[in-house]
């Protein structure tokens, strides 16, 4: 097991999408985040079952900063509930993780 984690986010647009990448990687919130274009989601929402052209964010940081990305994803999306769900790192290239672990900015 490691200190480190992925989050997926999804986006209705690349430029939202970018847009919250960008503040992610600058602020030091996350060390990398991928983003998947021309993804479709089905989901069920208000009653109705609904399908949506999206994009997926996958966003790697650290257990101890996963928090403060949370938060500053949900200020930023344009959702009134975003997908916002953490899977831990259970192992992966050692240089990887600490590259991602050295990326995300210490806690204030």
């Amino acid at each position: 097991m490691t200190d480190t984690v992925v989050a997926f986010v999804t986006c209705p647009s690349l430029d939202e999408a970018r847009r919250i990448a960008e503040t992610l990687v600058a602020d030091r919130l996350a060390a990398c985040v991928n983003i998947v274009p021309g993804v479709e989601s089905c989901y069920r929402w208000e009653g109705g079952v609904t399908r949506d052209a999206e994009c997926l964010l996958v966003v790697k940081t650290t257990s101890v900063g996963v928090d403060r990305a949370r938060e500053r994803v949900l200020a930023e999306h344009s959702y009134d509930v975003p997908e916002f769900i953490v899977f831990r790192i259970e192992s992966g290239s050692a240089d990887y993780l600490e590259w991602i672990r050295d990326s995300v900015g210490p806690l204030n």
